[in-house]
């Protein structure tokens, strides 16, 4: 009788613990049946021809830059503009002081008013010699001796007048004068200095227009060139030193004619507007270009998340489950990537949670069509 009970009780606790289990099984397929399938917006790559900026290293000099040396020896008498000051065409900088050419004009024009007298006294005596031979009193070779002696006084006239010529533009020397508006760098040498011929007194800068030369390698002149859509933007930006933007665009106006062998490159330039005169003869900056390129696959940036140094994106799948897929990128344009290889125009990327999915996981996914997030993303 006691073995039977035993029986009966084991049979019953196995017909509970089966009741159990089926009731837990049965609760669980009911919970994963409901379980809610969250809804993500998806987008598909745009594959389009765009424009993106390159910066370029530039070399920015004045339109016209000279060197103002004397061209004489003597004292700095006088220096009539300062350091950095703007000056007119015509406008005197230095006068040097050298007694020489002074008293070089004087010696060259006495000698020029004593030519012209005596040039004077022997046209008197022709007249009176040519009288005197037409009344057969004198012989016509007195008349040409008379003669002779005038027309080599008249050429001492010449030569005195050259002379003078010379010594004045030697004097003139002595004031030196901007041959263009600009603006004045250092002066080296103060009122006073010894200079001597040949010694820079200063430079001078026409900077209200600027040239900035750039150097472009090959590949990339190549597809500047020959793509319309670049020629027709032929602007270009020059960022400062200070990482600014120069108020004024500039266009390139002249291409190298010839590849430089040793670098691959070949310069531009570049000119720009500087009302302000804030660009000066020898600064430095970047001039911004864009440059083409066709049939970009673009996506982007907040749709891709970095592991071990590479480029990841989660693509869903045709059953709706997304998985990571690397891709390389090409190129970085603001809020997009522009990809070279790993993904298609057919893919179907998560645009926005890509924080909150995993590996495997089966979304609802909604399409965002490309022109209504190339918007939004044009406004941040």
């Amino acid at each position: 009788m006691t073995r039977f009970r035993r029986v009966r009780l084991t049979t019953l606790a196995l017909s509970v613990g089966l009741a159990v289990s089926i009731l837990t099984a049965c609760s669980t397929e009911q919970k994963q049946g409901s379980a809610k399938i969250d809804t993500y917006p998806v987008i598909q790559p745009v594959v389009t021809d765009t424009l993106y900026a390159k910066e370029y290293v530039a070399d920015i000099q004045a339109v016209q830059h000279v060197e103002i040396r004397s061209r004489i020896e003597g004292y700095m008498d006088r220096i009539y503009v300062d350091e950095g000051a703007f000056v007119r065409k015509g406008q005197l900088l230095f006068s040097v002081n050298n007694p020489a050419y002074r008293e070089e004009l004087m010696r060259a024009t006495a000698s020029l008013k004593n030519a012209t007298a005596e040039a004077k006294t022997a046209e008197v005596e022709v007249k009176s010699v040519a009288m005197l031979a037409d009344k057969k009193v004198i012989s016509a070779i007195e008349l040409e001796k008379a003669q002779a002696k005038l027309a080599a006084l008249r050429a001492r006239i010449e030569e005195a007048q050259t002379a003078q010529t010379g010594a004045r533009l030697k004097l003139a020397l002595t004031q030196i004068r901007a041959p263009f508006a600009g603006v004045v760098d250092r002066i080296p040498n103060k009122t006073g200095s010894l200079v001597e011929e040949g010694i820079l007194l200063t430079t001078l800068s026409d900077n209200r227009q600027v040239f900035a030369y750039f150097n472009v390698p090959e590949g990339e002149y190549l597809d500047f060139v020959t793509t319309k859509a670049a020629l027709a933007q032929s602007d270009v930006s020059l960022v400062l030193a200070n990482n600014r933007l120069h108020t004024r665009r500039g266009r390139i106006e002249k291409i190298d004619g010839q590849i430089d062998r040793n670098t691959g490159n070949i310069a531009f330039r570049a000119r720009f507007n500087n009302p302000q005169h804030v660009l000066k003869h020898g600064s430095s900056g970047k001039v911004r270009m864009n440059q083409p390129v066709t049939n970009a696959l673009l996506i982007p940036q907040k749709a891709a998340f970095e592991l071990q140094d590479k480029l990841f994106v989660f693509v869903v799948g045709a059953d709706n489950k997304v998985r990571m897929r690397s891709f390389v990128p090409q190129l970085r344009l603001p809020q997009l990537y522009v990809v070279q290889s790993g993904l298609s125009s057919t893919d179907r990327i998560l645009y926005e949670g890509i924080q909150t999915v995993k590996e495997g996981d089966q979304i609802q996914p909604q399409l965002i069509p490309a022109p209504q997030f190339m918007a939004q993303l044009a406004k941040q």
